[in-house]
């Protein structure tokens, strides 16, 4: 293998190594932010690892087909070595910066929604409850005006059977029935 190719592997491997930093950083970031569950740490870890192993490996086959030589790791190495003293802590910057700016735009995302569907519900519903009470409060006041209207035509059509219903006994069940009408009738009217 000549001298050109193994200096270009050597630097895949160094962006390999800088960028399996880069991303473990992010990774590290996003689990304490959102502070996954203890169990699917182990899961995330094991697709990290095999994802990249398959990144090194698709970086490896593409500059020298797949040759392992001690200068690859040593670029893998030097890599995630260079990545952690030089841009890690302002990597871990960015990513709460962006973690900041997604969870702010998610925010206003939900305010706008909210103020463009929740709210104009809430006032129709609070609209409609508000006529519905109109409505029955219209109805009522008729109801009642009717039976004062007609109030004086049942008395005459009472005193004819007054005297079949003095001789009527009322079972319990519907006494209770007609007194829970009464009582209603009576809160009501």
């Amino acid at each position: 293998m000549n001298p050109e190719i193994q200096w270009i592997t050597l630097g895949w491997m160094l962006f390999s190594g800088a960028a399996l930093g880069m991303v473990y950083d992010s990774y590290r970031v996003l689990s304490l932010s959102f502070r996954f569950p203890r169990w699917s740490i182990h899961t995330i870890d094991l697709v990290y690892w095999i994802a990249a192993a398959v990144f090194v490996f698709n970086m490896l086959y593409a500059s020298n087909h797949g040759e392992l030589r001690f200068y690859v790791f040593l670029g893998l190495f030097l890599g995630v070595w260079v990545y952690f003293l030089v841009l890690s802590v302002l990597t871990q910057k960015i990513v709460v910066m962006l973690i900041g700016i997604i969870k702010q735009f998610c925010y206003i995302i939900y305010r706008a929604l909210y103020i463009i569907l929740v709210i104009p519900i809430k006032g129709i519903l609070r609209l409609l409850r508000i006529l519905f009470g109109f409505v029955i409060a219209i109805l009522l006041f008729l109801i009642r005006m009717v039976y004062y209207i007609i109030r004086p035509f049942l008395k005459l059509l009472y005193l004819p059977i007054r005297p079949l219903i003095s001789k009527w006994q009322t079972p319990s069940w519907m006494a209770r029935m007609f007194s829970r009408i009464k009582e209603w009738w009576n809160y009501w009217f």
